[in-house]
């Protein structure tokens, strides 16, 4: 189960096709100007691109992914916190290279961008289970 989760989130995460939009508007932006020139930058510029942003991703993915698989792991539970704490391992252990102050820093920020993507989480869950709340029906009056 936890390979097949990892390799779902691998694949996912590692499509080239986030990169190449990402450096399909950076090279349009930063071609000169004229049509031509533009799509040939923007063309170029994914060609280049695109491949390493993708191996970012799929790098992130992956990470993230083993963290989460063992925080399930450890605690016997799958919830909210196990992606919040994953997100804190990711950006820590991603930028451990760079020295503790970094790897604290981005640390706090992957937890507080995945507390951010879960707290949205929820409240959707919530709201589109409130459309399915029962109602009692109402009857009209026999009078």
């Amino acid at each position: 189960w936890y390979q097949r989760r990892v390799r779902e989130a691998v694949v996912s995460t590692q499509s080239t096709g986030g990169g190449a939009v990402f450096s399909a508007i950076k090279g349009f932006r930063l071609a000169p100007p004229g049509i031509k020139s533009r799509l040939l930058g923007m063309t170029t510029s994914v060609k280049v691109k695109a491949p390493v942003l993708g191996g970012n991703f799929g790098t992130w993915g992956l990470t993230f992914a083993a963290c989460d698989c063992s925080l399930i792991y450890l605690r016997n539970k799958e919830d909210h916190w196990n992606s919040i704490l994953a997100g804190a391992a990711t950006g820590g252990i991603l930028s451990m290279r760079s020295g503790p102050q970094a790897a604290v820093t981005s640390a706090i920020i992957g937890g507080v961008l995945l507390a951010m993507i879960e707290g949205i989480s929820i409240a959707l869950t919530r709201w589109g289970a409130e459309q399915f709340k029962p109602v009692m029906p109402t009857l009209p009056d026999a009078a």
